[in-house]
């Protein structure tokens, strides 16, 4: 046998496989192609995921300082409240300790819880001359110090305006 056709065939062959290869080769592209186009949508998609992750998270701090405002306005509403309760015992009990003094004044003996009486009396006049700078004084607060909130000064105007 020729040499030549021995490097014929040995070159056929080699081609033969060259062939196949690049047919593999062109198939492996196609699909990084066509995987090249899937990665840019899924990135596309990502970076309007992250912006929309972003704006999310720019209003939820926006939320998170409103929320803190409106903890710290209720945190002070409630101080208050507490300050007016505190405020409203004390008045009650001083209230108390002048019905006290004014019945023991005139004399009237209050009745037992549950007493009840044929006819109402009407509720004798009686003089407070000395019982009104206790009750100007109890009005203005114990140490002459302003009221601290709005709601205070409306509840003192009142209590003044009913006296």
């Amino acid at each position: 046998m020729p040499y030549t056709l021995i490097i014929d065939i040995a070159v056929a062959v080699l081609l033969v496989v060259t062939i196949a290869y690049a047919m593999t080769l062109n198939k492996r592209l196609t699909r990084l192609r066509k995987d090249k186009k899937d990665l840019e949508s899924l990135a596309r998609t990502f970076g309007e995921s992250t912006m929309r992750a972003e704006e999310n998270i720019n209003q939820l701090r926006t939320v998170a300082q409103a929320l803190d405002i409106q903890m710290e306005r209720a945190q002070s509403l409630r101080d208050d409240l507490a300050f007016l309760a505190d405020r409203g015992g004390s008045t009650a009990d001083r209230l108390e300790e002048l019905v006290r003094e004014a019945r023991d004044g005139l004399g009237v003996v209050p009745k037992p819880p549950g007493a009840s009486t044929a006819e109402p009396r009407p509720a004798p006049k009686v003089e407070l001359s000395r019982a009104e700078p206790r009750r100007k004084k109890s009005i203005e607060g114990d140490d002459g110090v302003e009221p601290r909130s709005e709601a205070e000064r409306e509840l003192l105007k009142a209590l003044r305006d009913a006296g």
